[in-house]
């Protein structure tokens, strides 16, 4: 199962995110998840929303800038080497990691969520769930 991440341009200057973030507050959409990658003038704000849809429809008729990209969450055990256990078996999978950042849930503090971006996100699914890991739904209680 993958996510709808929305990627957003936003300029390197003072008051640009939060004007990202007073758009969304006001039509109550819910980040859920949250990078952030700058560069020297301008940075990425990659957000998992709790109605991607909505947001990324808000975001057009507000005039940002953003790219709709599939991803996944997927849940690991938060303890040491969790995170090592996932990895292997994308690595033995010949599945390259381009990205990823976590958040951990607030419901279920025994595992933490890992968002992935990988070429082929059909054949992650697919390796990780024949190794009994769990990729959230955009409908997960997690998020």
């Amino acid at each position: 199962m993958t996510l709808n991440q929305i990627s957003v341009f936003v300029e390197n200057q003072p008051g640009k995110l939060q004007q990202l973030t007073d758009v969304l507050a006001k039509n109550n959409i819910n980040m859920r998840a949250l990078s952030l990658a700058e560069a020297s003038e301008f940075g990425i704000a990659r957000i998992i929303a709790d109605s991607p849809q909505a947001a990324s429809d808000l975001l057009t008729k507000e005039g940002f800038i953003h790219t709709v990209t599939k991803v996944l969450g997927v849940i690991i055990p938060d303890t040491p080497g969790g995170l090592n256990q996932v990895l292997h078996i994308l690595s033995e999978n010949n599945i390259n990691v381009e990205y990823m950042y976590a958040f951990l849930s607030q419901k279920d503090t025994a595992r933490a969520c890992m968002i992935f971006h990988v070429q082929d996100t059909d054949a992650a699914v697919n390796v990780l769930a024949a190794n009994r890991i769990a990729c959230l739904s955009p409908e997960a209680p997690a998020l």
